[in-house]
């Protein structure tokens, strides 16, 4: 895939909506395919624990959430650099470019290393928290390698930024590709002792997703320094930038709120949905991972848009700005249409993709399943109206506000409206979804009126 073109060559027809879409498709497609081949990474640990044994995958779904919650606070700062060197890059300063990059680089680590010893000694908490003893003992031991892995996988979201800004969304995307196959085989060698390696069954997994982040920054940083070698990113890497180390901080633990405030509104469902039963709650992690792998590509289009927006803000070009976020709009809004009808004509297939065909219960899961993708139809269309508008936001570095807006939304009025519909008004696990939509669609509402009336009018 070529290089995108730079501002400085493009034309008034490139100015358009219409040629806007097609830079924001040449970047965002790539980097499409590279949020789901990270979602691969997750689905794949899933299955070949879940083929080792149940008390290890119970532990992998224990332990995984308690690890992904701490990791998207930190990640905010690695966030936060592709907005910061999008628009250095449209300032054209390189300078800033590796500033911004290598304070991204510092905080990264130094969050790493201040989470990393709560994951030492994790049994007696899960312990506490009720679990069964076999599955906390698995716990712990997993997440002992998984927060060995807390710091390169910061890291390597940082790169993934920076290569984002610079436009070279392929080399994430091959990158990425490499690191799943790479899982692939250290988990199948690891996990069931393959190829003269020793059986470590969850252990195993770990040591895998440890060495996958840690050889996927090396290819990241190779790749970087060959492709832009203008950029000296790690030039005077060991010196301190307190100017830029504030910049990043300011810009990225917002963002890292606003993924969490997020995040845990989908936690808190889940529980809710235990509450209803396990059919309820079987049919909602389905209907869930179904529309997680659509919502991958909105989320692609949205680290597009952040791109493109914040090389229009650093250019001052409004006009600029307002074509790119109209074009990226206009191809969520594609995407998301293709999911309504999708979702609409076959919703017992898609659910049935991911339930054994032998099992007893398989009737009432397709049934609850069914209708929670029909509720997902509604549900697409305002969390793509949602992360576009973070997208959006980010790039022209507006990340404080949008987060107050997503505390409110998620946790003052989605999670209460779904409590109401789904017990007090006895709707269940639709009332819970229908929840989740009213919060994402204020979130949705809010955040689209503050861009397009703050930062898309003539100075």
């Amino acid at each position: 895939m070529g290089r995108i073109m730079p501002e400085a060559q493009i034309t008034q027809s490139d100015r358009t909506v219409g040629g806007q879409a097609r830079v924001l498709l040449g970047l965002g497609l790539p980097l499409v395919g590279s949020q789901l081949a990270q979602m691969a990474i997750v689905t794949t640990d899933t299955v070949m624990i879940g083929w080792y044994d149940i008390p290890s995958l119970a532990a992998l779904s224990l332990s995984g959430s308690v690890w992904f919650i701490i990791f998207v606070l930190g990640a905010g700062f690695a966030w936060a650099v592709m907005p910061l060197v999008a628009a250095a890059l449209g300032r054209d300063d390189e300078r800033e470019v590796r500033r911004s990059t290598r304070m991204g680089l510092w905080l990264s680590v130094f969050y790493g290393l201040l989470v990393t010893p709560l994951f030492l000694n994790m049994e007696p908490i899960f312990l506490l928290m009720g679990q069964d003893p076999e599955v906390a003992r698995l716990a712990g031991i997993y997440l002992v390698w998984l927060g060995a892995a807390m710091v390169p996988a910061l890291l390597v979201n940082v790169m993934r930024s920076y290569l984002s800004a610079v436009e070279l969304p392929h080399i994430v995307l091959y990158v990425t590709l490499f690191g799943t196959g790479l899982n692939v085989v250290l988990n199948y060698a690891l996990i069931f002792g393959n190829w003269g390696a020793p059986e470590l069954g969850i252990m195993g997994a770990g040591i895998a997703s440890l060495t996958g982040n840690v050889i996927s920054f090396v290819l990241l940083v190779f790749f970087a320094v060959r492709a832009r070698p203008e950029h000296e990113l790690f030039r005077n890497l060991h010196k301190p930038d307190w100017e830029f180390f504030a910049r990043v901080f300011k810009l990225g633990l917002p963002i890292g709120l606003t993924v969490f405030a997020e995040t845990g509104l989908f936690a808190a469902s889940t529980v809710m949905m235990g509450w209803v039963g396990t059919i309820a709650l079987a049919a909602h992690g389905v209907a869930l991972q179904i529309a997680s792998l659509t919502f991958m590509m909105h989320l692609g289009l949205s680290q597009a848009i952040t791109v493109r927006a914040g090389r229009a803000w650093g250019r001052q070009d409004r006009e600029l700005l307002k074509a790119a976020s109209q074009a990226a709009m206009i191809l969520s809004l594609i995407v998301a249409a293709a999911t309504v009808v999708l979702f609409l004509s076959m919703p017992n297939f898609l659910v049935g993709l991911f339930v054994d065909p032998g099992d007893p219960q398989r009737p009432a899961i397709l049934a609850v399943g069914a209708t929670l993708l029909g509720m997902a139809a509604l549900f697409q269309l305002v969390d793509a109206g949602q992360v576009m508008a973070l997208g959006m936001l980010r790039g022209v570095q507006d990340t404080r506000v949008p987060m107050v807006i997503a505390v409110v939304s998620y946790w003052l009025i989605g999670l209460p409206v779904s409590y109401l519909f789904g017990f007090t008004l006895a709707m269940e696990g639709v009332g819970i979804w229908l929840g989740l939509t009213v919060g994402l669609a204020c979130a949705a509402v809010l955040m689209q009126t503050r861009f397009w009336t703050r930062y898309t009018r003539p100075v």
